[in-house]
């Protein structure tokens, strides 16, 4: 075992060397090595990638004893459904490119358009693959499966790392804009221009729109392979697997989801207005303010929480789990290392605000703002660290507690119903000159009860379920109560900061004071490698924080 994991993880070393050398000459020498090299290196490897996963899809794991064990931690639903929506995203990334390409064919390299296509056959079999395939314990030809699994790994991460140095279609717009630029100047040039028709601004901006989510999506696969990796020919003994696992239940949380709701919504607001004002031709100052000040606010306050709930984690009687956990293990790495991008990001902005005018209005909400997301990066990822080590509590006298509170006689006869029935005998024993009117008091008045007894049980309804919800919070310790409301809070306030970036914010790149600090190329290098880390790092720490507020 010891043997195929080394091979497999030189093999993999070896891939990323090559792949990150092409990629650097293509960066620093662009004669020699062009983007199109490094696409057919990338190429060749997805191919492979394929025709691995094909193989395993269609022999390996449907061998005789292949898959004897799935590992209950792996793969979680949160997991496997950022695979399909990023994924989603990546395939609908590359269909903008094709047809980027395609609008351009006069001035683009036909081949230019097959790259996109084996990209997309390569995310969405990829995805297939991990959503039915990443909780196995294969059992089977474990040489080739290590190296087919690290292979895969070192293409996503050659994925990555191209994606967060190639700058090409941003170069792009810039010569357009400077194109525009000389033309009213009366300098004509040559540039291949995106035409002045909306097919093809649609393309350009939906490709720059979705260029964050195929990162994204490349860590994520990089994830979930690599808790496969460690999960081959591993075999789970009884004790390994809980009998009782604890469940996502809404209930013993009453200020975390008021609290976070609102963080929400404000936090939505805000960047609403920050897309209207800040993708103008002339970006507002005061919008760039109003996004900052609104960080300012929440970061504090995510602080504070966090530290309040490693307070408690050190103060309860929980004991540390001890077992065996790859997937937990994965976890703390993941949330350790992609806290660095956006830790790193923030320190380049404190060196250059410190080095320009620290005590301009604007420059220093963004100092502060980078010295309390580093503060909360760190106190967070304490707090869910010291959460996910610790073993779950027993529910057993709170599921008694909560099969008492349903078991309350709730009365067959609603209060009324006694008294319809003598009602409408008595008017069937009167006499009506009339039967049509006869008959039409008697339809008028069975509705009347019957909305009467709709209302009624509604009502009751209603109030056997805020019983039930007040009893369960009631007999919860101020611990654990403590702790699902700061995990609850968390979760919606970290759901928030991800839907942010993710979806075009970005102030780091628009507010101008870095780039002109550090040049075009370095800063933008420099936001490509920390933003996608930062976005996956508030997606993952989601999970974390899930985790936390199920075990408490």
């Amino acid at each position: 075992q010891k043997a195929g994991q080394l091979f497999s993880g030189l093999l993999a070393m070896n891939v990323v060397f090559l792949g990150s050398a092409f990629i650097s000459s293509m960066i620093f020498n662009h004669v020699a090595i062009t983007l199109a090299d490094v696409w057919i290196l990338l190429s060749i490897l997805k191919v492979v990638c394929l025709c691995w996963i094909i193989y395993y899809l269609l022999g390996t794991s449907r061998q005789p004893h292949a898959v004897l064990y799935r590992d209950s931690h792996a793969g979680p639903v949160w997991i496997r459904g950022s695979l399909l929506l990023f994924g989603s995203f990546s395939v609908l990334l590359n269909v903008f490119q094709i047809g980027y390409s395609v609008i351009q064919i006069h001035c683009k390299s036909k081949v230019e358009i097959v790259f996109p296509s084996i990209e997309i056959l390569f995310v969405s079999t990829q995805a297939f693959f991990l959503w039915h395939h990443s909780k196995d314990c294969i059992q089977v030809q474990h040489n080739l499966t290590r190296c087919g699994l690290m292979l895969t790994i070192a293409t996503n991460l050659l994925l990555w790392l191209l994606a967060v140095t190639n700058d090409s279609i941003h170069m792009e717009i810039e010569s357009q804009l400077r194109e525009v630029e000389q033309r009213l100047a009366g300098n004509e040039t040559n540039l291949c221009a995106c035409p002045n028709t909306t097919t093809c601004k649609v393309f350009q901006k939906g490709y720059i729109l979705l260029y964050p989510f195929n990162t994204e999506y490349c860590l994520i696969c990089c994830s979930v392979l690599y808790v496969m990796w460690k999960n081959v020919g591993r075999r789970i003994s009884h004790h390994h697997a809980p009998h009782i696992k604890p469940k996502f239940k809404l209930q013993g949380v009453v200020f975390g989801p008021l609290l976070g709701a609102a963080a929400v919504i404000i936090g939505i607001c805000v960047f609403m207005m920050y897309q209207i004002q800040a993708t103008g031709s002339a970006p507002n100052r005061q919008v760039f303010v109003m996004y900052y000040s609104y960080y300012i606010v929440l970061l504090p306050l995510m602080s504070v929480c966090a530290v309040v709930g490693t307070i408690i984690h050190a103060v309860e009687k929980r004991e540390l789990d001890t077992l065996k956990n790859p997937t937990r293990s994965l976890d703390v790495i993941l949330l350790m290392g992609a806290a660095l991008g956006q830790i790193a990001m923030s320190y380049f902005s404190i060196v250059a605000i410190v080095a320009t005018n620290p005590k301009d209005l604007l420059n220093s909400l963004i100092l502060s703002y980078s010295v309390l997301l580093i503060f909360q990066y760190i106190t967070q990822n304490i707090f869910i660290i010291d959460g996910l080590q610790r073993e779950p509590f027993v529910a057993a006298i709170e599921a008694r507690h909560a099969g008492h509170a349903g078991q309350h006689p709730v009365d067959s006869e609603l209060p009324g119903e006694e008294m319809t029935t003598p009602r409408s005998t008595q008017e069937h024993t009167q006499a009506s000159p009339n039967k049509e009117e006869e008959e039409s008091e008697e339809q008028n008045h069975e509705a009347h009860d019957q909305r009467r007894v709709s209302v009624l049980e509604l009502g009751q309804e209603f109030r056997r379920v805020s019983l039930s919800y007040m009893h369960s919070y009631s007999h919860l310790s101020w611990k654990r109560k403590a702790l699902k409301e700061i995990s609850f809070f968390l979760v919606l306030c970290n759901i928030i900061l991800w839907i942010m970036p993710t979806f075009g914010a970005h102030p780091v790149f628009e507010n101008g004071l870095e780039k002109s600090f550090y040049g075009y190329s370095t800063w933008f290098a420099i936001v490509n490698f920390g933003l996608p880390l930062g976005v996956f790092y508030r997606m993952h720490s989601v999970g974390g924080l899930l985790d936390v507020y199920v075990s408490a």
